[in-house]
């Protein structure tokens, strides 16, 4: 039997509406949780009537048929009884509530929920008007900061790459590393870059219910990135501690090692990953941190940040050790001394910063994280750049020698110009 009370789709607006700007900082589309939970309730609950519809009811058995009213699905009742639901169990959107919602099934169907849904299951906290402009003004100078930081590190990073790609003398393992590394950096900031032209651009679209090829290659293609990221971290941390631990003279063939865990291990990881959500969780454009499924992703990168972390604790142990040995010369002292400023500059290379947050769940800290992860993260590629290349002294060095080089040969052109002019 159907009842007098039409489903409330307005209920579930309201809540979105409400919720939506304390959720934009937990995720990518963190929001779509709320959304997506209701439509796996609202799926189920149409299985249910589906099924029931194909079976006929008893004869002369009166009731109310299963109901989805938008918020909650109320099961089949016989005519005076009643169903009491809890409000949805949604984290940091509702509070944890012990009111019950009732309804009761009559002779003309389901009767009112008692108390009403905006009555019985209270939202958490989220702020004033002013509280959500200030938040969408927030995320604006937000957004504009980390675009700035990604364009001045692509920016830098080309050119470094360029410097060491042009000079012979410096064509090397160790900055052949260093390559590898900034690369792995242009490809996440170009990354991020498509991912926002992709998922962003058009404000039309709805994101929670958008499951397109285009947007799940870009969501891949961004795990990919971020992934090589870290393992290149890994490898310069791998390296730094080799050159510590062993001296050779050819490490040549080294650098296929290091490029099959800064590549390969990503590749692997994400063709892993694209073939799980194939096959167990293809819906949206799989940017949903609460999927199971997202720790494919997560643990190799957990993996290589705290294999950082020991690296990094090892070798400042080592840098330690050497600069107190009575055996090496004052001139080695301050060799090593350079190499221990310049590994602690490295610690946000290595990823530190990102292991604090990984002990705490994503909610925890959310201005601290994003303000780490974005804006900071996003200059990321240009220390490194200024680290490993700019302020580098051999680099510095191959420069003056080269500008000295075209100097002297500009002089000499312009004099060989005036000789033949003034013999002419």
């Amino acid at each position: 039997m159907g009842g007098p009370w039409q489903p409330p789709g307005t209920c579930v607006l309201l809540v979105l509406l409400l919720a939506l700007p304390m959720l934009r900082v937990r995720a990518t589309h963190p929001d779509c949780s709320v959304v997506l939970y209701f439509q796996k309730q609202e799926a189920e609950c149409l299985e249910i009537i589906r099924s029931e519809s194909q079976t006929p009811a008893p004869p002369g058995q009166q009731g109310c048929l299963t109901e989805w009213d938008g918020v909650s699905c109320w099961s089949a009742l016989p005519v005076g009884q009643s169903r009491a639901v809890a409000c949805p169990d949604i984290l940091h959107v509702f509070k944890k509530s012990k009111v019950l919602i009732r309804r009761n099934c009559t002779e003309s169907g389901w009767s009112f929920p008692s108390p009403p849904y905006y009555n019985a299951c209270e939202l958490e906290a989220i702020g004033s008007d002013n509280d959500t402009e200030a938040k969408k003004g927030y995320f604006v100078t937000m957004k504009v900061l980390y675009t700035c930081g990604y364009s001045t590190s692509l920016a830098a990073l080309f050119l470094a790459i360029g410097i060491f790609s042009c000079f012979r003398k410096l064509h090397c393992t160790r900055n052949s590393i260093h390559i590898h590394f900034f690369t792995s950096f242009i490809l996440r900031g170009a990354a991020v870059f498509i991912k926002d032209a992709v998922l962003f651009s058009d404000e039309s679209v709805d994101h929670c219910t958008m499951s397109t090829v285009n947007c799940k290659a870009a969501i891949t293609f961004f795990q990919y990135s971020v992934l090589a990221n870290f393992y290149w971290l890994l490898v310069e941390g791998m390296y730094l501690q080799t050159l510590l631990l062993l001296t050779f003279t050819s490490d040549k063939r080294y650098i296929w090692w290091y490029i099959l865990i800064g590549w390969g291990v990503p590749m692997l990881t994400v063709c892993v990953w694209v073939v799980t959500r194939l096959q167990y969780d293809n819906h949206g454009c799989w940017d949903d941190y609460t999927s199971l499924y997202w720790w494919v992703i997560k643990a190799p990168i957990l993996l290589a940040i705290f294999v950082n972390f020991l690296i990094f604790l090892n070798v400042t142990r080592m840098l330690a050790q050497k600069i107190r040995s009575p055996d090496i010369s004052k001139n080695y002292k301050q060799q090593y001394m350079r190499l221990t400023k310049s590994t602690l500059l490295l610690i946000p290379l290595f990823g530190v910063h990102y292991v604090v947050f990984a002990l705490f769940p994503e909610h925890i800290g959310v201005d601290a994280r994003l303000y780490f992860e974005l804006v900071l993260g996003s200059y990321q590629g240009f220390l490194v750049a200024l680290l490993y290349c700019f302020l580098n002294g051999e680099v510095q060095a191959e420069i003056k020698r080269n500008w000295g080089k075209w100097q002297s040969s500009m002089e000499s052109n312009v004099f060989n110009l005036v000789t033949q002019d003034f013999t002419a």
